[in-house]
């Protein structure tokens, strides 16, 4: 699945960079409704999507990762749901109504420092059972392609309930295929100036959170035997913490509680971003609109903290397989464009040339990217 995820992901990034556009503040905007409006001509499916996209990350997902924090705070410090939605949207509110950027750019400066803690943590605990991990890969190998289901039932659930619920829940997720990080990706200047570039960045972003993160958590609990004697349903947050902190002590679960509160929040932000961004697609960006539609996200980030989990995840499904099925369709009818951009990003590095997107050597093209965006592609300032 990783390097399905590989694959769709460099290819709507690269999109999302070729059909991006620039706003009268001289920023990049861009994402699958641009994509489908320019690429494919059908503006009523970038309008489709970018509903879909609001109601998952504009509203459902800020509720998954308001959630994912009040799991990890109640069982790390045994803080009060009610006690966490507040404060998370109280947080959430400044940046999102007062624009109070200190706070969003302090957590993202700790988020990539609180990955990588989490990652050497990781191989850490692992280097102490080095003897348990060939039986745990293999045992990992055999459940994921149904050798071994009768007789690791047990395992088999901890390894989807760690990899599905606890990390895809606000950890580290990929979100790959689903339509949501070109809108990021369409934003960015990238170096080399071409669209390729960034979808191989994109690419690499998967690898990491999908194969390193995923597989070192799943190890991690295979190898505390948390799940050697399952007692009743737990979420995939607490199974991590029990696994970590039978490995590294107590402080393991704050540490895991900690890292969820940075991973979630940063996503909240970033769900926002997302929604307002397609809103701006549908020229529904007015002030008055703008203020109801930040109420109602912050309003699904209380209700969150407070839902009962299969509920939550349930409206998340819903909305990932709408927001998926109608990205990977159009991504489906522009391959054959990405794959093109792909191969002229690695005859330039084949020929030791600096690989730069020239537009004008793509005349079935011109009518549909946005003038000035690709005419002089240069090194960002």
């Amino acid at each position: 699945m990783a390097f399905i995820g590989m694959a769709t992901s460099f290819i709507e990034s690269t999109l999302a960079q070729l059909y991006k556009t620039k706003d009268d503040q001289g920023n990049y905007r861009g994402g699958p409704a641009y994509y489908m409006e320019k690429g494919l001509g059908m503006r009523w499916m970038g309008v489709l999507f970018s509903l879909f996209l609001i109601l998952a990350f504009g509203l459902v997902f800020n509720a998954v990762q308001a959630n994912s924090i009040a799991q990890a705070s109640a069982a790390a410090f045994n803080f009060n749901p009610l006690y966490v939605g507040i404060g998370l949207v109280l947080l959430s509110g400044t940046v999102i109504f007062g624009g109070i950027r200190s706070i969003a750019r302090v957590a993202e400066w700790v988020v990539p420092v609180m990955a990588a803690a989490y990652l050497l943590l990781a191989f850490w605990v692992l280097a102490m059972n080095i003897e348990q991990l060939p039986a745990i890969l293999l045992l990992i190998v055999k459940s994921a392609f149904g050798l071994q289901e009768a007789a690791a039932g047990a395992v088999g659930y901890g390894i989807s309930q760690a990899m599905t619920q606890g990390v895809q829940r606000g950890l580290f997720s990929n979100e790959a295929g689903m339509g949501s990080a070109p809108n990021a990706a369409a934003s960015a200047s990238p170096y080399p100036p071409h669209p390729a570039s960034q979808g191989y960045v994109q690419m690499l972003g998967v690898f990491v959170d999908t194969l390193v993160i995923c597989s070192a958590t799943a190890a991690i609990i295979l190898a505390s035997g948390v799940m050697d004697n399952p007692t009743g349903e737990i979420s995939g947050i607490e199974l991590t913490q029990r696994a970590l902190s039978s490995a590294v002590g107590s402080w393991g679960s704050p540490f895991v509680a900690l890292a969820i509160f940075f991973f979630a929040f940063t996503s909240i932000i970033a769900n926002y971003a997302y929604a307002e961004n397609n809103l701006i697609f549908l020229e529904h960006n007015h002030p008055a609109r703008l203020v109801i539609f930040r109420c109602m996200a912050l309003g699904m980030v209380m209700f969150g903290a407070l839902a009962e989990l299969p509920l939550v995840w349930k409206m998340a499904d819903t909305a990932m397989a709408l927001m998926a099925i109608t990205n990977l369709t159009a991504i489906l009818l522009l391959s054959r464009v990405a794959f093109k951009l792909a191969r002229d990003y690695n005859r330039q590095r084949a020929l030791g040339k600096l690989p730069t997107f020239d537009a004008s050597q793509y005349p079935e093209l011109k009518s549909q990217l946005e003038p000035g965006v690709w005419d002089n592609p240069r090194k960002p300032d």
